[in-house]
């Protein structure tokens, strides 16, 4: 069993408490999750199965899309409402235009600090451990992507604002909320977080832990997506059976021998762990099946296709 199956994580979970169901629930060991999410979010998981676990490195290509539930008048240790309160400040001079005008200042590229209580390591330790023990550290800003942010609701009375924001990856929809408080200059926590979507992925065909649990593996079988879904950024090509057997034993075809049916996404940047650029990476598939082989990326200096990463054994061809 092999494929992608979407989690919608319930709050209070851990991305790993998704895992570990999905784990029994399949009986693969191999099973892994993009994209964590912290235990007051709910949302969107991505839960990666057997063979699928290999293409978890291209997940932050994507962007991701929110709802927030922000309060105002609230600074918090952890940025978010289950923190401890460390300021209460009156919101009743804030007004709706305040509130448009600030947040539109956040669209487009910015600068955030992540927040102390968080996952992202500095000289090798997490961030949360430092704030657990009193430590200050120095946390440098760093340019993150609003790709959207549009105001759903405002409602003053109850000092609560909902939002919806599409970033790119490294963004802390908290520190966002932070930020935006701060700018108000009353201070402001996250308050409630649902992934809406997570590059390739929504809410539409996710199951819930509990669901999964109670199902057989043939009935989680239909719910598994192909390993390829998700490389929606990435070009395609294909290849008879004959080049196909050369090249999921590692070798690599020369380009005139391929048939490109989609070409890299424009403006895609960034390279992967082995240092290819991702604007070269192809979706590699046999031409009579549509069999998915693997991936692969064009040498412009050879005129090749090398193989990067295989999912199928000549065995299966």
């Amino acid at each position: 069993m092999e494929g992608i199956l979407v989690i919608n994580k319930p709050q209070e979970w851990t991305s790993h408490d998704c895992v570990a169901v999905c784990r029994r629930a399949t009986g693969v060991k191999r099973v892994g999750h993009g994209g964590t999410l912290d235990p007051m979010a709910e949302g969107v998981l991505p839960v990666f199965v057997g063979r699928a676990t290999r293409i978890m490195e291209y997940m932050d290509l994507g962007c991701k899309t929110y709802q927030c539930h922000m309060r105002l008048g609230l600074v918090t240790d952890t940025e978010d409402i289950w923190g401890e309160v460390l300021e209460e400040n009156s919101t009743d001079e804030i007004t709706e235009d305040q509130i448009r005008q600030v947040v539109s200042y956040f669209r487009g590229d910015i600068l955030q600090k992540p927040p102390m209580y968080s996952a992202l390591k500095v000289k090798g330790r997490k961030l949360y451990e430092y704030a657990r023990q009193g430590i200050a550290v120095e946390i440098q800003a760093r340019p993150v992507t609003i790709e959207r942010l549009e105001i759903e609701e405002i409602d003053l009375n109850q000092k609560e604002v909902v939002f919806e924001v599409t970033c790119s990856k490294g963004t802390y929809i908290r520190s966002l909320c932070r930020d935006i408080g701060e700018k108000l200059g009353c201070g402001a926590v996250m308050s409630g977080l649902t992934r809406t979507v997570s590059g390739a992925f929504d809410l539409e065909r996710s199951l819930q832990p509990e669901e999964v649990k109670q199902m057989s593996q043939d009935e989680i079988e239909p719910y598994l997506l192909p390993v390829d879904f998700p490389l929606i950024h990435f070009g395609k090509c294909t290849m008879p059976k004959d080049r196909a057997l050369y090249f999921v034993s590692g070798n690599s075809i020369r380009w005139h021998q391929i048939g490109v049916t989609k070409a890299p996404e424009e403006g895609l940047s960034g390279r992967n762990p082995r240092d290819i650029a991702y604007g070269q990476m192809y979706c590699v598939y046999e031409q009579e099946s549509g069999l998915f082989l693997g991936t692969g990326y064009y040498c412009e200096e050879e005129k090749t296709l090398k193989a990067d990463k295989i999912f199928v054994t000549r065995q299966e061809l």
